[in-house]
């Protein structure tokens, strides 16, 4: 079964992810040679970076060039938005939340790197109140998960996990590492996900990556947080 993606920044030119439709292009090729089949661009939701519109229609470019390059890589809607953002739960649901695949049941949401988050199982309440499912992106890199007992805390609350897989080999430091790995190991992410941003160097790290967590987590685990969970989460689906 092809593996799926819900947090990458393949869209050229929208944010601090790919600049040219070349470089857009490398990247499909990459993940598709990895054996991803889906994915779901999550360009960053934020005043200094490209609108929802203009995320829309970039997407659509970038689904014409794959198909005439020849590269089967299915596109899907997404957007990384953030916890912060005082707009954030006012948005939802309307478009403008922008969601995560057209069934718009769960939102991708980063907390700060470098502040504490203490609000954060009220604004889950409240997302949940409101229908949606926060996946919170890469939790093993905040702070506000260093905490003992937060991120199981959190995902008592109603919100999903999800690994950024580059920090199982040290990509992000060595806190990172070990709370990825702990994270994992305790069962607690839903989905993992490469959070690309460039394909340099891409095929790599993603292939390390993809290794240490098939050893850490097991064959049938990691099956699941690459395949059918993000699968699950674009269809809008409960998990299993």
């Amino acid at each position: 079964m092809p593996m799926v993606d819900l947090h990458l920044h393949l869209l050229p030119g929208v944010d601090d992810g790919c600049k040219t439709m070349d470089e857009t292009i490398a990247m499909a090729k990459t993940l598709v040679s990895l054996g991803f089949g889906t994915v779901a661009p999550s360009p960053h939701n934020r005043p200094e970076y490209a609108s929802r519109e203009e995320c829309l229609a970039r997407l659509d470019e970038v689904r014409a060039a794959l198909a005439s390059s020849g590269i089967a890589l299915a596109l899907d809607v997404n957007a990384e938005n953030f916890f912060l953002d005082e707009t954030l739960l006012s948005a939802l649901p309307t478009p403008e939340s922008r969601r995560v695949g057209t069934a718009g049941k769960y939102l991708l949401v980063e907390a700060p790197y470098t502040s504490p988050l203490p609000q954060l199982t009220d604004v889950i309440f409240r997302m949940k109140l409101k229908g949606v499912t926060p996946l919170i992106a890469h939790p093993e890199r905040c702070l506000e998960f260093e905490k003992k007992g937060r991120a199981a805390e959190v995902v008592q609350a109603g919100a999903l996990l999800q690994l950024d897989i580059g920090a199982l080999i040290g990509r992000y430091g060595k806190t990172a590492q070990k709370l990825g790995r702990q994270f994992l190991e305790q069962g607690l992410y839903a989905v993992a996900a490469t959070d690309l941003h460039s394909p340099v160097g891409a095929e790599a790290w993603v292939s390390q990556s993809l290794e240490a967590l098939g050893k850490l987590a097991g064959a049938k685990a990691a099956s699941q947080l690459t395949e059918a969970n993000p699968g699950r989460v674009l269809a809008g689906q409960p998990l299993a």
